[in-house]
């Protein structure tokens, strides 16, 4: 495949890194990470493959909810450097070949925003209309508490003004009026504002809270959600016209699916891409039972991307690793697998674990995982840390224990800060995943480590536009423990096998691209493999085995091959 014809839909093949500033690394001994210091730390990165780093929320914060509570949409925390600061990474970071982007938090501000702080004034006040308020909460709105923890309404009275507005998320952050024209100027201002920085897009949070439009009065006048989206995408478009939007959409496969855009014009014209979390849901459930089955029939059911647009898919996410989507008994399952003791679980919908820890530190089921990731269709979305293959830390307030420092050594402060570790934003991980067992120094310098798989892994994904491009299939086999699917181009297709189960399997596959007597090249360690007469490729998979098989190309040079 042609990279001219792939250079302008980068995100297609990228491979996207998930980092909060104020934990990754701390340059000036305060205790919290800053740009300074993960500016010093972009070579890492660039070592690894990625190719595109998603940034957290860094705005101006009081810290209610670890800074998606935000003060001002067009600063950078204090506490976490300046806007030069920002810049000079983001410059640092385009030198390397990386680029960035970040997390679009317009659901809501910070109680604090002085636009909330003018709308609570008094119900004449310019910024009233900027929210959601009621004199009563009303029967026919929005339902669903977010964090049933700390919340048990989505309405709070303010007794400044005499009246309740919404509020999605904690009391402390008042949803914003979508419906009111001037707030989406405002929010297409605040796009405009970061893509001349350098940004190449937004991560936009909360997306369908975002378009909701239930319990307002004037429902039947408001423009159409998703044409407001489409709106946006074309308003970035003009910006910077390679910029992306990439969606938390949190819904079943047809609904996620119409976030995409228009399905009649197949362009897609709204996000440019979805996470995959009914995928990754599945995955987990697959990994419980041994068997192939629920990732399978996800796949099998999955809609199909827009031309112009991609799901992206993970292992884990910043949040609780959620379970929404599984039936109770199928949760179940997964906690009792992977989370069984009730501290290790979040509002009974997740898990607020580490993957290495709920395998125990199965290097294979680890492997295995990311051997997913990278192969699956769409585009593979890392959390910081995975790669060495981080714990949580479970003495830490919900989702806050995922959200430790970053390990780089083995010493104390994990090469983090030089403060004391009592002013860390959140505990390190401690015993088995402590950084005194596992950290970047000492993986970078071992060739069978974690971090070296990973490595590998992203070259060759990167090296693999089948992956990323192609047209996937998922293939029968007789094995209920292997997932087999074949990702085709013109030009060639990869064959990828996995094995869930915890004992040596025969996988059995045949597809129209495994003609009796192709050579299939193995892209991880070099070895081929012959397609039989019969049509019907047999091969061996190791206890939560893989291999990805490419057919034969001119590129992989078959004839010098000596086949097995």
């Amino acid at each position: 495949m042609r990279l001219t014809r792939t250079s302008d839909l980068w995100w297609k093949n990228a491979v996207v890194y998930c980092l909060d500033v104020e934990t990754y690394q701390d340059s000036n001994g305060d205790g919290t990470g800053d740009f300074a210091g993960l500016t010093q730390r972009i070579d890492h990165l660039v070592r690894l493959g990625v190719t595109c780093v998603w940034l957290m929320p860094f705005y101006p914060t009081r810290e209610r909810d670890d800074g998606y509570d935000i003060t001002d949409f067009y600063g950078v925390d204090p506490r976490l450097g300046t806007l030069g600061d920002f810049t000079e990474f983001v410059r640092t970071a385009r030198d390397r070949g990386i680029r960035v982007i970040a997390d679009l938090v317009v659901n809501h501000t910070s109680e604090h925003h002085p636009w909330f702080e003018d709308a609570r004034s008094g119900r004449d006040a310019a910024h009233r209309d900027w929210y959601v308020w009621r004199d009563e909460p009303p029967e026919d709105g929005p339902s669903g508490v977010v964090f049933p923890d700390a919340e048990k309404s989505l309405w709070e009275y303010d007794r400044t003004s005499g009246q309740y507005y919404l509020h999605r998320f904690y009391k402390q952050q008042p949803d914003l009026n979508i419906t009111n024209p001037a707030v989406r100027d405002e929010i297409g201002r605040i796009m405009g504002f970061w893509t001349q920085l350098g940004l190449s897009g937004f991560r936009v949070d909360a997306v369908p809270f975002l378009l909701e439009t239930d319990g307002q009065d004037d429902v039947g006048r408001l423009p159409d959600p998703h044409e407001y989206l489409a709106d946006l995408r074309a308003f970035l478009g003009r910006r910077c016209g390679d910029a992306v939007l990439l969606g938390e959409v949190n819904l079943p496969y047809d609904e996620t699916a119409l976030f995409f855009g228009e399905p009649s014009s197949g362009r897609g014209d709204e996000l440019t891409m979805c996470f995959d979390f009914i995928g990754m849901q599945r995955m987990y459930l697959s990994m419980a039972r041994g068997d192939a089955f629920p990732l399978a029939d996800a796949l099998r059911t999955r809609p199909a991307a827009p031309r112009d647009a991609h799901w992206a898919t993970f292992v884990r996410n910043h949040d609780e690793l959620t379970l929404d989507k599984l039936g109770d008994d199928e949760r179940a399952e997964v906690f009792e697998a992977f989370g069984p003791e009730k501290d290790m679980q979040l509002y009974d919908r997740g898990l607020r674990r580490r993957l290495p820890p709920m395998v125990g530190g199965d290097r294979r089921r680890l492997e295995l995982a990311y051997s997913l990731l990278f192969t699956l269709p769409g585009t593979p979305v890392l959390f910081y840390g995975e790669e060495i293959g981080m714990g949580e830390n479970l003495a830490a307030e919900g989702r806050q224990a995922v959200r430790g420092p970053m390990q780089w050594t083995a010493d104390d402060d994990a090469g983090f800060s030089t403060a004391d570790a009592g002013a860390f934003p959140n505990p390190l991980s401690e015993g088995e995943f402590g950084p005194g067992r596992v950290n970047v120094h000492d993986q970078s310098h071992d060739a069978g480590s974690l971090l070296a798989r990973m490595r590998l892994l992203i070259e060759r994904y990167r090296g693999a536009p089948e992956l990323a491009w192609g047209t996937y299939k998922v293939l029968d086999t007789p094995t209920p423990a292997v997932l087999a699917h074949i990702s085709s181009l013109p030009e060639g297709a990869v064959l990828a096998l996995h094995n869930f189960a915890d004992r040596t399997v025969t996988a059995e596959t045949k597809a129209p691209e495994l003609k009796p007597g192709t050579v299939l090249t193995d892209l991880l360690t070099g070895a081929a493999v012959t397609t039989p007469r019969d049509g019907r490729l047999r091969t061996e998979l190791g206890p939560y085995g893989y291999r990805w098989l490419r057919v034969g190309t001119t590129a992989d040079d078959p004839e010098r091959t000596t086949a097995s």
